[in-house]
């Protein structure tokens, strides 16, 4: 796994402009932590072709080198997924946010603040917390190890790669992991429908994280999809059909 031979412009900003009557909807989609914009573009690209507004970020510190990831400050991400959402609201009045992963904590920090502004919220895997592991020792972890071994690429699919860092910067996991826990107290502001996907086998996050956001979210309509059939980067896993067209069917449902 690595971030060369990534496709043309896919380890960059990404935005297309929707077309018909879906123009006015726009989707923002994030990708997790040592990860890269490719792991949304395909999703992305989807629901662009069904006429929506898309725009798939590069979040500060990726697309790089590792080592860049262990320089940035958390309150960097939720700035740039809020810059994207001041972009799409320039031409769409309904605005859903999408995570993958880290992603997934991301948009739902930026969810607590922008509560009424946004129609709902779709999440595959979304980390919030790593069990076991308090912002204090992940403090403590990144100023004796910068860094470790990657948890990326976690795809059941042969041949396939998210086109993310080949290592795990721990400076930046401190800095996730203060993000999440901000996070998780915000959660009971979120009241927006929300659709989560998770993956049963899936061997980056445990299924606490799924389930914390289930029970502490405020949101009513709330609702779980089991996948079968992929790890953990499962937006490029053999269930990428089942989400992308699940997600399509949500966001109609919402845009009704």
């Amino acid at each position: 796994m690595a971030v060369e031979g990534a496709p043309a412009g896919w380890m960059q900003d990404w935005a297309a402009l929707g077309t018909g009557k879906n123009a006015h909807v726009g989707v923002l989609l994030v990708h997790g932590f040592t990860g890269s914009p490719a792991s949304m573009r395909p999703w992305g690209e989807f629901l662009h072709s069904k006429g929506y507004t898309v725009r798939v970020p590069l979040l500060p510190g990726h697309g790089t080198h590792p080592e860049n990831l262990n320089k940035v400050k958390w309150q960097e991400w939720p700035a740039k997924v809020e810059f994207e959402l001041s972009e799409l609201r320039k031409s769409c009045d309904v605005i859903f946010l999408v995570g993958l992963s880290m992603g997934g904590g991301t948009v739902l920090n930026v969810a607590a603040s922008h509560n009424e502004a946004l129609n709902g919220l779709i999440l595959v895997n979304p980390m919030i917390h790593v069990k076991g592991v308090p912002v204090e020792l992940a403090f403590f972890l990144s100023r004796l190890q910068k860094m470790r071994t990657s948890v990326g690429d976690d795809i059941k699919r042969p041949g396939v790669t998210e086109w993310g860092y080949d290592a795990l910067p721990t400076r930046g996991v401190y800095q996730l992991l203060k993000m999440l826990r901000i996070t998780r107290r915000n959660l009971p502001k979120i009241t927006i429908p929300v659709q989560l996907f998770h993956s049963v086998e899936d061997h980056t996050l445990p299924v606490t994280n799924t389930e914390i956001i289930l029970s502490e979210i405020g949101s009513i309509n709330k609702s779980r999809i089991e996948l079968v059939n992929s790890y953990h980067v499962a937006t490029m896993d053999y269930d990428q059909e089942l989400i992308f067209q699940n997600s399509l069917t949500f966001i109609e449902a919402q845009t009704k």
